[in-house]
């Protein structure tokens, strides 16, 4: 049975590649942010592996994180922060 990486876990991963930094260095972690265990509760399969549609947004790092309905992670500035980037569609 394959494993699925956890909604969080693919945040860091991001966000870490976004910056170009270890995921372990990240400061503050994500779990300070926003709860994790609920964040990866949303998007886990139930037993007939399907999920509940649920969109999920916050600011991390100055990164805005858009998760849609399927799972797919989406990294862009955070208009409120300081020196913005292009979007970036990270999974």
């Amino acid at each position: 049975m394959p494993t699925t990486v956890p909604t969080s876990i693919r945040v860091v991963q991001g966000v870490a590649a976004r910056e170009g930094v270890d995921p372990i260095d990240l400061e503050p972690p994500l779990h300070a942010v926003v709860d994790t265990d609920a964040l990866d509760a949303l998007y886990r399969p139930v037993g007939d592996g399907s999920r509940t549609p649920v969109a999920v947004e916050f600011s991390y790092r100055g990164h805005r994180i858009h998760i849609d309905d399927s799972g797919e992670i989406d990294l862009s500035a955070d208009v409120s922060a300081a020196g913005s980037t292009p979007s970036e569609n990270e999974n």
